[in-house]
């Protein structure tokens, strides 16, 4: 079982929490995750800036500005997570250019190479990879890359994905899979999507853990997902937006974490107590 997956199940009801490195600076994002360690994240998403984040909404993309306007590099995302220390596993979040453009300098390749930055990413300490761009049927050079360093590789699933394209998904992922819990794009909302009830069924004969995110923001969003049969929750724009407009943003940050935390143990005691309420079946 992997970091990743052992966090999850061991910790679960999970909570994983994202936000941008670089935004405002890459110090201030160390603070801001030591904060979210404190506050119960389970695991980590750093998201390495990258000029067109097509999956982003528009809070994250702000963040991502920010970020590489206050000159984020991939080195510097990288020399920042040398020095990290967390109880949570941490994952890297980007997408597919970055990673084929890392390490190129001035040297051309023969061909796309994911090699360095996943030999760069485990030798920082990181546990998994997200790529929202990457399709499931260019993933093996990134799924042979991950496996040979012991990297997790998550695909995102949309309320949309079914049948032979799902199976292929799955069969790439590692870690968990990441339930997109409504179509579009990031970004906080008031309520969950009937989505993602959808997806999280037809998902259960997979047997990998399953987390959802897009449009969490709140504790009671956190109890209805998990109660719904998600092993995780994930929030990402509702953290960002804290980064933006908080006046004390590791504090706030750390009380919006154990906020979702809770709400997630709230959402797995009630499975709970709905199956101590079913009464047993009369013997005959």
């Amino acid at each position: 079982m992997s970091e990743i997956e052992a966090a999850i199940r061991e910790n679960h009801p999970a909570l994983i929490t994202y936000i941008t490195a670089g935004d405002p600076t890459l110090e201030d994002t160390a603070a801001y995750v030591e904060a979210l360690d404190r506050g119960g994240a389970d695991l980590i998403e750093l998201g390495l800036p990258f000029s067109e984040p097509i999956a982003e909404g528009a809070t994250i993309q702000a963040a991502i500005n920010r970020a590489l306007e206050a000159g984020t590099t991939p080195e510097g995302f990288f020399e920042l997570v040398d020095d990290l220390e967390t109880d949570a596993p941490l994952l890297v979040m980007t997408y597919y250019n970055m990673l084929l453009q890392y390490g190129v300098g001035g040297t051309a390749r023969v061909g796309p190479d994911v090699r360095p930055f996943v030999e760069r990413a485990a030798e920082a300490g990181l546990s998994g990879i997200i790529v929202p761009d990457l399709p499931a049927e260019e993933a093996d050079p990134l799924r042979e890359a991950c496996d040979d360093h012991g990297l997790d590789l998550v695909f995102i699933v949309a309320p949309t994905t079914d049948g032979e394209r799902l199976d292929r998904i799955m069969s790439h992922v590692s870690g968990f899979a990441y339930v997109q819990a409504r179509l579009g794009t990031t970004g906080a909302r008031g309520d969950v999507s009937t989505a993602t009830h959808e997806s999280l069924e037809r998902l259960s004969t997979y047997d990998v853990p399953k987390a959802v995110g897009f449009g969490v923001s709140e504790g009671d969003h956190a109890a209805e997902i998990v109660a719904a049969g998600a092993d995780g929750v994930i929030v990402g724009s509702a953290l960002v937006d804290i980064v933006a407009s908080s006046d004390e943003p590791a504090a706030d940050l750390e009380a919006k974490a154990a906020e979702l935390k809770r709400g997630a143990r709230r959402g797995a005691d009630s499975i709970t107590v709905d199956t101590e309420d079913t009464p047993e079946p009369e013997q005959p």
